[in-house]
């Protein structure tokens, strides 16, 4: 991709590149985490088929996707929709897609909704499926109960198992607060229990209006480090564990470029030797009411007294030219490029991200155009240093 320099920060492409589409086809969710950044998931509305019919069209007449496209269909939870609603929007889908194009549809699910309905979809072979589930019950019920306040362990696990016993290959997200940095072990015992295979770590973000618990500073990252070489550790010895994404990521970041980002499952494809959260419109993401955002996914939905709500344009309103010149989208760009110059000339780190997050930057910073974060304290320079000491070196 070709940009110009003006005032040495980079503009907009002339012909950007869509990589990543997401999709929120609604807003709502099923249970009640108390570390979502989501302000809006207690709202049941859902997308209209005047909305992907206009978003389809308008991506794939664009130009700007190329021979493969990565589609997540993201929400609070995006299996309260059913089945159906999905067969249908993949249909429209399949009305504008260019052929020869290359198409990977994405779940990210609590699964305490999942059916054999939902596994006949997922044998689909453009189907890849992730779960999001903290550990074993005492873990996971810390944070992750349902709208009355009750356990969602038991369900969740009943999801994990149907998966299982349908043969749907899957991936496990867990997000890591100030117990489970000390649970290497615990984790990893359940992991094999469940015959979860393939692992990826989030660590508790500050996002929207959540403050995450883990305090920034050395001591949480010398806690991190230690519970990824331990976990590392146990897993290499014992087999169960095939794959730990955030292991996986940091070697292709150090023999490949950066990586795409923490977010993307535990299974995710080669980096692209780029920044997709840095680069305008290399993810787009769309709300249920056509609403389309660019860079982190998170800052959709939010809202910001400089940003507003970081929409850039409307599938109903706007051509996608029309996007490329909205003010709130330059003003975006001048500022997240200009962190990215400042990560470049100050952190020894860079080559293994390529700038960090844009959604950390904001919520821990306050601003786009500043460096360090916490979050990249953790997901990147940890990880990076632990891989160096090795994995016994906690």
């Amino acid at each position: 991709m070709h940009y110009a320099a003006i005032d040495g920060i980079l503009s907009l492409p002339a012909k950007p590149r869509v990589n990543l589409l997401v999709i929120q086809p609604t807003p709502f969710c099923n249970i009640n985490c108390t570390y979502c950044y989501l302000p809006s998931r207690s709202v049941k509305e859902t997308i209209s088929d005047q909305t992907l019919h206009a978003l389809f069209s308008k991506v794939f007449s664009s130009g700007w996707v190329g021979r493969r496209l990565d589609v997540v269909w993201h929400a609070g939870e995006p299996t309260v929709l059913p089945v159906a609603f999905y067969r249908h929007a993949m249909e429209i889908l399949d009305r504008y897609r260019p052929a020869g194009l290359a198409l990977t549809h994405h779940f990210q699910t609590n699964a305490t909704l999942l059916n054999d309905e939902w596994c006949e979809l997922l044998r689909r072979p453009d189907m890849r499926m992730g779960v999001s589930i903290d550990g074993p019950q005492r873990l996971n019920d810390a944070k992750r109960l349902s709208r009355s306040g009750k356990s969602t362990f038991d369900k969740a696990v009943s999801g994990i198992r149907r998966l299982r016993a349908a043969n749907i290959p899957f991936h496990v997200i867990t997000v890591l607060s100030q117990d489970s940095l000390g649970s290497a072990r615990e984790l990893h015992d359940f992991y094999v229990a469940e015959g979860i295979e393939h692992v990826g770590f989030n660590v508790e973000e500050s996002e929207g209006d959540h403050v995450s618990g883990l305090e920034p500073g050395q001591a949480t990252c010398n806690r991190y480090k230690a519970f990824l070489a331990e976990f590392w550790a146990i897993a290499s010895q014992h087999g169960h564990v095939k794959s730990i994404r955030e292991i996986n990521q940091m070697f292709g970041a150090v023999y490949s470029g950066p990586w795409p980002g923490p977010h993307a499952g535990a299974q995710s494809g080669p980096n692209t030797g780029s920044n997709m959260l840095t680069d305008p419109f290399s993810i787009l993401s769309m709300d249920h009411k056509g609403n389309l955002s660019t860079y982190s996914p998170e800052l959709l939905g939010q809202t910001n007294a400089y940003y507003g709500d970081f929409v850039i344009g409307n599938v109903h309103t706007d051509t996608f030219e029309e996007v490329l010149r909205n003010p709130v989208l330059a003003r975006m760009q001048r500022e997240i490029q200009a962190g990215v110059a400042m990560c470049r000339k100050q952190c020894p780190y860079f080559h293994l991200c390529g700038g960090g997050e844009p959604v950390n930057k904001l919520s821990e910073n306050g601003t786009f155009a500043s460096t360090v974060t916490n979050y990249c304290r953790l997901t990147r320079m940890a990880v990076a240093d632990m891989l160096l000491a090795g994995p016994y070196a906690a």
